[in-house]
């Protein structure tokens, strides 16, 4: 029985961080090219330097002078460079330490099956909760086998984001349980919780084209990137670029199931399901724990 979307309890982030780093982010995307300094920036967002300078460091661990360094064409393209190798070759990582490698094997998978899939959720219990992240506030939704849904929303627009969300699976029971998605809200967005010998698994709900496009995502290096031309090839599908572009749109496991790292030709950074804003931060707050 299809359940009507609705919210019970009061989801409003705490702390206004990320407003303020939004902000400097958008700022910075439009004018990166006159590579505007912390005072211009701060007298904009009517703050003082120093203050700008320890909310925005203190949210990405690096400064907005290295952000903006991070965020433009050229840091999108160095991200795409590669020695000889092909772009989703993952032996390029063996041997690394710190967060990025930790970050591959943080994450398994698997994916329900095309007649749990054409059931649109019929039968799945799905748990979610509104938390606040790095990013904003973030929807997670999980089932009793992993994770299935994490999406962001701007203060506001909380409702439409859980929308958004539970129309993929229209015939799920979404049951509101914070104290249950609180787990995966730590340990998506806290580094230092990154384990192996304890994964975050993963609950891959969507057509076939979709699941072998986001298990191809999967694969992207933490701090890396690929384009949509790459990932058609390594899923054995290289004439279907546009098709790629849609399923990778329709991710619905964000940053986790990384579609914020892949980019349009030449590194662009195209468009992005929950805003070329938040892309921005997560590509630059990964260069920041890479």
């Amino acid at each position: 029985m299809n359940m009507i979307a609705k919210l019970d309890t009061d989801i409003t982030p705490d702390g206004p961080d990320y407003d303020t780093v939004r902000q400097v982010i958008e700022l910075i995307s439009e004018e990166y090219r006159d590579q505007p300094s912390l005072e211009a920036i701060a007298t904009r967002l009517n703050q003082s330097p120093t203050q700008l300078q320890k909310t925005f460091t203190r949210w990405a661990g690096l400064s907005p002078k290295a952000f903006l360094q991070a965020v433009t064409l050229d840091h999108a393209k160095r991200l795409l460079r590669r020695e000889e190798m092909p772009l989703l070759e993952t032996s390029i990582e063996v041997g690394l330490s710190g967060p990025s490698r930790l970050h591959d094997l943080f994450v398994t998978h698997e994916a329900m099956s095309p007649g749990e899939w054409k059931a649109k959720g019929g039968g799945l219990t799905i748990r979610y909760g509104f938390h606040t992240c790095p990013f904003g506030t973030a929807l997670v939704m999980a089932t009793d086998r992993g994770l299935a849904g994490l999406a962001f929303s701007d203060a506001g627009d909380e409702k439409a984001c859980f929308e958004d969300m539970t129309c993929r699976w229209p015939n799920a029971e979404y049951m509101e349980d914070r104290q249950a998605t609180a787990w995966y809200a730590e340990r998506i967005f806290q580094p230092g919780r990154w384990t192996s010998d304890q994964p975050l698994r993963v609950v891959l709900i969507g057509t076939d084209f979709q699941v072998s496009v986001w298990q191809s995502l999967l694969k992207i290096p933490f701090g890396k990137a690929v384009t949509y031309s790459d990932i058609a090839r390594d899923i054995g599908r290289p004439t279907a670029m546009r098709a790629v572009g849609a399923a990778v749109g329709a991710n619905p496991i964000s940053f986790v199931v990384p579609c914020h790292r892949a980019l349009g030709k030449n590194g662009a950074l195209t468009g992005y399901h929950w805003g070329l804003t938040r892309k921005r931060a997560m590509l630059g707050w990964e260069s920041a724990h890479a």
